[in-house]
C-alpha cells in the first residue's frame, strides 16, 4: 500500500459526513507505519471506545470507512473473517458500518467479524502475533494470505455500495 497523508485519509471516507471526517482522529505517526505490509490502513479511536476506521486503496482512489463495535467482547475465542486469525476475549468483534450514500443515510448498515485492532494485514503476513489467539496452520504463503485479506476487505467495501 502506498503511504497516505492525513488529507488523503480524511477525504476518503464514504460513509460519514465531511464534517465527521474532518473531526475524526487520524494517527499522527503516519510516516512510521509499515505501509509496505498493509493492504489497508486501520486504527481505533483512543477517545471513543468502540469506534474504528480503515482506509483501503482502490483503483480510483482510497476508500475510508467509519466502523462501530461493542467493546468488552464475548469472552469466547472468535475468528476474524478478513484474515482468519483467532483471538480470545475482545480481539474480534462484529464491526458495523453505515452504507455509503442514501442507503446509509436511511440507517442501513453492514457488518463483519474482524480483528478489533485492525491489524489483519500484519497477522496474515506473520508480522504480528495474536496475544492469546492463534493462526491456523495453512499451506498458503504469506503472499497468498495477504491476497485473501485484500479480497475479503474488498468484498466488505463493495457491500457498502449495494
Amino acid at each position: 500500500m502506498q503511504p497516505l497523508t492525513e488529507r488523503e485519509i480524511r477525504s476518503s471516507f464514504v460513509n460519514c459526513s465531511k464534517g465527521a471526517a474532518k473531526r475524526l482522529p487520524v494517527p499522527r505517526n503516519l510516516d512510521e507505519r509499515p505501509w509496505d505490509d498493509l493492504d489497508f490502513f486501520g486504527w481505533t479511536d483512543p477517545s471513543m471506545p468502540g469506534r474504528a476506521y480503515f482506509v483501503v486503496p482502490q483503483d480510483d482512489g482510497a476508500v475510508g470507512v467509519l466502523l462501530r463495535y461493542e467493546t468488552g467482547g464475548s469472552g469466547k475465542t472468535q475468528m476474524c473473517s478478513i484474515c482468519l486469525t483467532t483471538h480470545s476475549g475482545g480481539g474480534v468483534a462484529l464491526l458495523t458500518a453505515h452504507k455509503a450514500g442514501e442507503s446509509g443515510r436511511r440507517g442501513n448498515s453492514i457488518g463483519t467479524y474482524m480483528c478489533t485492532d485492525l491489524a489483519c494485514p500484519l497477522y496474515a503476513r506473520g508480522k504480528k502475533k495474536p496475544s492469546m489467539g492463534t493462526r491456523y496452520k495453512e499451506d498458503l504463503t504469506p503472499a497468498e494470505k495477504a491476497e485473501r485479506v485484500q479480497t475479503n476487505i474488498g468484498a466488505f467495501v463493495a457491500r457498502l455500495y449495494e
